[in-house]
């Protein structure tokens, strides 16, 4: 079976992640995968390593200065699109993992990771025609089929995310990495996935403002964050509250790919209090590791955390979460035995029942 993932970027966002870890344990069943990207501003490079059975398309996509984010999003389509269909032909299954590559590639299987609302009319209907013309749709977690069901009548095939739970653990026993965050950062909270709206960032900045009275030590570090859309007023919006609340956060940026397990074990706890999320993969990261996690309590988190978390529903919640696990942390046990439960092997394996269940792709 040939098999064509398509995602819009090289860079780690969550969905990247996914395609790739995806691919290669699509290639490890037996498949043939080519994973195709847009090469943006000539970053033709994954943010990792791939593995050398899964081919790699990128197609180049340069900036344009001054392109606001409804014409960059409808260009990226078009250029996506038109270098795709002189390909397509050579592939059984059509896979894309966002709304971007969705729109580029129909007809096509879309796998839905979250739900997005936007305001301006272009993203708008980019969005609505990548969960409504796609042949299928996966969804990563029980509860966002649900709000795709209820939203649109349409009936995803759930398949969870995998973990690489063996990464995550071997994090944890990194003591020269862990040790070079420690001295360089002391005890700290970390939150993955930039400062955004989704991530939830300003609730999190109030919340450990509340929580640093008792722990002057305590750091916040923020790690991640390269994205597509301009949250340039919502950042200036959080370094200005920062200031006011007297709160210095460590922003880390994107991180190299071999940084990021020591960085996650040495955290006193992880911090995911997004008001979105499909699957919550850097939190079960943090649970592999051995972390506390503190989650906000969404339907998707509860359903894929369960038990093994700290939920909290807003801001004094999340404070007094944070505090409650850094002061007794849980049994570690409970976290990694949840991550390790849920493998990218399996994924692969129930993606290709899926695939075979499929009707031929029109042409």
């Amino acid at each position: 079976m040939r098999v064509a993932l398509l995602t819009y970027s090289t860079r780690p966002r969550g969905g990247v992640v996914h395609t790739l870890a995806l691919a290669e344990a699509l290639d490890r069943a037996g498949a043939e995968v080519e994973v195709w990207t847009l090469a943006r501003g000539g970053d033709a490079t994954f943010f990792r390593p791939v593995a050398p059975g899964v081919g790699v398309r990128d197609v180049p996509f340069p900036d344009v200065a001054g392109e606001d984010v409804g014409a960059r999003i409808v260009r990226s389509i078009d250029v996506l699109g038109r270098a795709f269909a002189r390909a397509r032909d050579g592939y059984d299954v059509v896979h894309a993992q966002d709304c971007i590559s969705a729109n580029a590639a129909l007809p096509c299987v879309r796998t839905v990771h979250h739900l997005d609302t936007f305001t301006t009319p272009a993203l708008a209907a980019c969005h609505e025609r990548a969960l409504t013309a796609p042949l299928a749709r996966v969804c990563v977690s029980a509860s966002v089929a649900a709000e795709v069901r209820a939203g649109w009548g349409l009936h995803p095939t759930v398949i969870p995310n995998g973990v690489d739970a063996a990464r995550f653990a071997a994090g944890a026993a990194d003591l020269p990495g862990r040790r070079r965050w420690a001295e360089a950062h002391g005890p700290y909270v970390l939150a993955l996935g930039g400062i955004e709206p989704r991530k939830a960032s300003l609730d999190l900045l109030e919340a450990f403002a509340l929580l640093r009275r008792d722990r002057p030590d305590l750091r916040l570090v923020l790690g991640g964050g390269e994205t597509l859309f301009d949250y340039r007023d919502y950042r200036a919006a959080f370094e200005a509250r920062a200031a006011a609340l007297g709160v210095e956060p460590v922003v880390l940026g994107t991180l190299a790919e071999d940084d990021l397990p020591a960085l996650v074990a040495e955290a006193s706890a992880l911090a995911m209090v997004s008001t979105k999320e499909g699957f919550g993969l850097a939190a079960m990261e943090a649970l592999a590791a051995g972390v506390p996690v503190v989650a906000r309590d969404l339907p998707v988190l509860r359903e894929v955390l369960g038990d093994a978390v700290a939920r909290a529903a807003d801001v004094p919640g999340i404070a007094r979460a944070l505090a409650a696990v850094l002061d007794d942390p849980p049994d570690p046990d409970v976290g990694r035995r949840l991550a390790a439960s849920y493998t990218w092997d399996a994924a692969a394996a129930a993606h290709l029942d899926f695939y075979a269940s499929l009707p031929p792709t029109p042409g």
